[in-house]
């Protein structure tokens, strides 16, 4: 994003307009937390997900997602009401943003290979996904996705006297990491990152595909296979606009002159908030073992309805 554009971001709505535009992003976030908060419960209360490595990819993504999503809206709703933060706060903030919302793509990829295991190598998706080698890979996962990015705070602390962290600034990352280098580096990253995971996804598939049509046995379960790594790309392709967004944001400005802020409210809602619903609806909505487990949840934690020992029968 150019300077301009982040000039004109300082531009206030009304009173009403930004009381309204905090309303519906908060609603969506309780929503949102309502939802992720019932899934990861039905996940830790019952042992059967948390000792399959397949769930607990899931879970991690959907807690991931559930903190991006939350500092996001801090966010928004901080350049709505306080509209400059203090340099320090900012960097935090925007450095736990970066790193969930690159961790997320690199999760799908572990996932789809995941799937590609369980169909491919039936007889040895027992002994190569274990629960230890799932917590492994998140740990991966994290140093993937942290690495390349926390050299922007070396790099800022660096250039940056230790006075520009207590100024105020509209948080932003360009006006935070400044150096023109840091932005190329991002950019070299995210192609990287995003191509090696499209490639991933996109083998996978074909080959779950091709399994389907040499095992007839195993057709039902590849094409539920295939149909996740599907949304998976549809996924991956909602965090591609992430990385565009800024550059839309420049474009649309231009052909909109006046109208950033609403450019930017139908942004955030588009690439920030949308995606966050694909996670707990592909396993947690798709998945028939993880939905049974869910409604019963919901159905033995309603206080009106005494079905704890039908619940508690079930379970056993």
């Amino acid at each position: 994003m150019n300077s301009t554009v982040g000039q004109q971001l300082l531009v206030r709505d009304t009173f009403t307009t930004a009381f309204m535009k905090n309303f519906i992003v908060v609603l969506v976030w309780f929503l949102l937390s309502y939802i992720n908060g019932s899934v990861v419960a039905t996940f830790f209360r019952h042992q059967i997900f948390y000792e399959d490595p397949r769930y607990i990819l899931f879970i991690h993504m959907v807690i991931n997602d559930a903190v991006q999503l939350t500092v996001t809206i801090a966010l928004f709703v901080v350049s709505y009401v306080l509209y400059t933060i203090s340099v320090g706060v900012c960097c935090f903030f925007i450095l736990v943003a970066v790193f969930t919302t690159r961790s997320t793509p690199v999760n799908l990829a572990g996932m789809a290979i995941e799937r590609y295991i369980a169909i491919c190598y039936p007889l040895r998706h027992a002994e190569i996904c274990t629960v230890r080698r799932a917590y492994m890979l998140i740990g991966v996962i994290w140093f993937i996705s942290v690495v390349p990015d926390i050299t922007d705070l070396f790099v800022t602390l660096a250039t940056e006297p230790l006075s520009f962290f207590q100024t105020a600034v509209f948080c932003l990352r360009p006006n935070v990491f400044k150096d023109p280098v840091l932005l190329y580096k991002r950019q070299a990253f995210d192609g990287i990152y995003f191509s090696l995971v499209f490639l991933t996804l996109l083998c996978t598939y074909l080959r779950i595909v091709f399994a389907a049509r040499a095992l007839s046995t195993e057709r039902t379960s590849a094409k539920r296979a295939t149909n996740t790594i599907l949304l998976h790309g549809v996924q991956l392709l909602m965090c591609l606009l992430s990385y565009v967004s800024p550059s839309v944001e420049g474009i649309l400005h231009i052909i909109f002159p006046g109208r950033i802020l609403e450019i930017r409210f139908a942004n955030y809602l588009i690439v920030y908030i949308l995606p966050r619903f694909l996670s707990p609806i592909i396993y947690g909505v798709r998945d028939k073992k993880f939905r049974k487990y869910l409604k019963r949840y919901f159905v033995c934690s309603h206080p009106k309805i005494d079905t704890r020992v039908e619940c508690k029968d079930e379970e056993e």
